[in-house]
């Protein structure tokens, strides 16, 4: 019986071959799609894990601001980069100290710059004072060195652009000046180091002390002599302290009068000891010693 060779069918062709059943571009090529899909996801999973992470690392590091506040990204200024001293305290330290007794107080100026006003007194007898009594409760004082027998009156008042405290003390024969800064009663000196002292016309120094000037107040030695007619002429000579009141210069003399009546204010002024609107020896414009 003879036998022959069977022939291939349609739909069983070539590997590769159209319809085939290989890895070419049959079905047996797309199998590897899912996995290449399954990859790409995992990829895009990770990085989006990865974003998320630094995201959450970068809001953690970042200060977190309180509600309503506001952040100032300008830098410290240069004048905020030391600690800046703290001021002084105003006013003097309150101390057990008291004016004597019988001593006459009148209400000043502020001395101590505490916005409040002081008290400067005057008492008498052989070892008179002269001094101030702060609102603070502090009191300093000073023995009234001279020979006078006159009684002595005083006026407070602040001269120069510095704003500086001092007291006149009139003793008739002559008249001191003295600081009040730095809490204490302090005569002031003269270039020679002997304390300041305007003669009151019983030397050859002058006849007065003033305090002129319109808004700022100079402290000026007064001179006011008397012509054959009666009239006068009056010189100042303006007078300097340093910058802790312990000293003075005198500057030039210059005139400010001439043929003045004796009853002209800038004669009656030269013959006084005063400053601004204050007159030593008037009630009410600063202590007076009591009498005996």
């Amino acid at each position: 019986m003879a036998t022959s060779t069977p022939t291939q069918g349609p739909g069983i062709g070539e590997p590769n071959g159209p319809g085939g059943t290989g890895a070419g571009n049959g079905s047996g090529g797309n199998r590897w799609w899912p996995a290449l899909v399954v990859v790409l996801v995992v990829v895009v999973l990770v990085g989006i894990g990865v974003l998320v992470r630094d995201l959450r690392t970068r809001d953690d590091a970042a200060p977190v601001a309180s509600p309503g506040a506001t952040t100032d990204t300008s830098g410290p200024s240069p004048s905020t980069t030391k600690d800046a001293p703290e001021p002084e305290e105003a006013g003097c330290a309150m101390n057990d100290v008291t004016a004597p007794t019988g001593a006459d107080t009148v209400t000043v100026i502020d001395v101590d710059g505490d916005g409040r006003p002081d008290q400067a007194w005057i008492s008498s007898g052989a070892d008179r004072r002269f001094g101030i009594t702060t609102a603070s409760g502090a009191t300093f004082w000073v023995a009234i060195d001279s020979a006078s027998p006159i009684g002595a009156s005083a006026v407070v008042s602040r001269i120069q652009a510095d704003d500086q405290p001092i007291a006149l003390v009139d003793l008739g024969r002559e008249a001191l000046v003295y600081s009040l800064s730095g809490c204490a009663v302090t005569p002031v000196a003269n270039a020679q180091g002997q304390p300041y002292t305007f003669d009151r016309g019983f030397g050859e120094g002058g006849t007065g002390v003033g305090c002129s000037g319109t808004g700022t107040l100079r402290l000026a030695g007064l001179d006011a002599v008397a012509a054959a007619d009666g009239t006068y002429s009056v010189t100042r000579t303006f007078v300097t302290l340093d910058a802790d009141g312990r000293k003075a210069t005198n500057g030039s003399a210059e005139q400010v009068a001439t043929g003045a009546a004796a009853t002209d204010p800038v004669v009656t002024t030269a013959q006084e000891v005063s400053c601004g609107d204050l007159v030593a020896g008037k009630v009410g414009d600063g202590p007076i010693e009591p009498a005996q």
